[in-house]
């Protein structure tokens, strides 16, 4: 960072990719958490049940974005990075505004047909993130790389926020998703302007470099431990958001609270994680590795878990407090997906970065699964510790075990 003035850092870090990448994942969070902040009040407007059909729509939400991970993934290696903006953005705005309508559906049975809207606006969610992420890695000078896509997930986050600020003013749910399909389409007006990545113009048009491969993740063993080593450590991640925070309400009755609400719940703990994630930039920057501040990161949620659950939280308030503190300590969430950017080559990359955080939003009904199945006998308190242990345990492992990649040229091929 010390090659560049102020005013060039300035005027890198503030340049129109990373400007409306920030905007685009700002859209993207604000629809893929919203049907978590309405999940409630939506179901039981359409006299849904809350738990049962809550966990089936949410898990049909993550599959599509696991599916979408790959499909748009492959496309951004294979046809550009900003064939990946327009398209994705496109689905799930049309799929948003078509949740919003859902009332008014002339079918019997809602609940399937809510799933595969959230299926089908999974799929679209899943572009957003790793093409803005893979083009602002490749558009920015690899010092100032970390702090720009920072600011890209920071700022973005803060979608959540607005989606739950929405729905308490809107006072109805099908508005908010109406403004987030409202705001997408926008979106696509601001993306126009965009240009490709330069380091993928070198090669867009190399019939000799095979492009956009995913199964190459799976047929050289270093490079598979090395997918799964950056999948695993944002396990953590959506351990947080998608037990604790999201089906906050499940753990009001043995804390002894009257009420939690998941929409408050996911609104702190996405305050938290937008602090984290500007933060984590100037971290990684300061200890001169990303491995070093997403470890450090990690250690703190862990002690900001076991508070929560074993630590006598009482209160509404005191719950939502430790939400912006998990929230806090998984703002390492840019720094993950930019390190899955920086592990792989450009022929892949867009692959590898629009995958790698679809799988573990992919794996949450897994881990669902298990909370729910450990929960019968176990309670909620140590059914969600134990399902934590093993989303921590891996997250650390591979944390600690993969390559450093601070400061490394991007302008290679697999």
């Amino acid at each position: 960072m010390s090659n560049f003035t102020l005013k060039e850092k300035l005027k890198h870090l503030l340049s129109f990719p990373v400007i409306v990448a920030a905007l685009g994942y700002f859209v993207d969070i604000y629809d893929l958490l919203l049907f978590g902040i309405v999940r409630v009040p939506s179901l039981k407007d359409m006299n849904l049940d809350i738990d049962t059909a809550g966990t089936l729509i949410l898990n049909y939400q993550m599959v599509g974005l696991l599916l979408g991970g790959i499909l748009w993934g492959v496309l951004g290696d294979k046809k550009g990075r900003l064939s990946v903006l327009f398209g994705s953005i496109l689905v799930y705005s049309l799929a948003n505004i078509a949740c919003g309508y859902l009332p008014h559906f002339p079918v019997e049975d809602k609940t399937m047909l809510y799933a595969w809207l959230r299926f089908i606006a999974g799929i679209g969610l899943a572009g957003e993130l790793g093409a803005g992420i893979t083009l602002v890695s490749e558009s920015l000078p690899k010092q100032l790389r970390a702090i720009g896509t920072s600011i890209v997930a920071g700022f973005g986050l803060l979608g959540a926020v607005v989606a739950q600020l929405t729905v308490e003013l809107a006072g109805d749910w099908t508005i908010a998703y109406y403004i987030g399909g409202a705001l997408g389409l926008m979106l696509l007006v601001l993306r126009i302007s965009v240009a490709e990545s330069g380091i993928y113009n070198d090669i867009k048009h190399d019939n000799n470099i095979k492009k956009g491969n995913f199964f190459s993740f799976f047929t050289n063993w270093n490079r598979f431990v090395k997918y799964m080593k950056c999948i695993a450590i944002g396990l953590p991640t959506w351990f947080c958001i998608g037990i604790l925070a999201v089906m906050a309400n499940q753990f009001a009755p043995v804390m002894g609270i009257d009420n939690i609400q998941p929409g408050k719940a996911i609104m702190w703990a996405y305050v938290g994680i937008s602090v984290g994630d500007f933060a984590s930039g100037f971290i990684s920057h300061w200890l001169h590795s990303r491995k070093k501040a997403i470890f450090y990161m990690m250690l703190f949620t862990i002690i900001g878990v076991c508070l929560m659950l074993f630590g006598g939280t009482k209160s509404e308030n005191m719950y939502y407090f430790y939400c912006a503190w998990l929230g806090l300590g998984t703002g390492y969430w840019a720094m993950f997906v930019t390190v899955g950017a920086e592990q792989f080559g450009t022929n892949i990359r867009s692959t590898a970065t629009t995958t790698i955080p679809n799988m573990v939003r992919g794996l949450v009904p897994v881990m669902l699964l298990a909370f729910d199945g450990l929960k019968v006998n176990n309670g909620v308190i140590v059914a969600a510790a134990i399902v934590g242990f093993f989303a921590f345990a891996l997250g650390i492992y591979s944390t600690l075990t993969i390559a450093e990649t601070h400061n490394k040229d991007l302008d290679f091929n697999e």
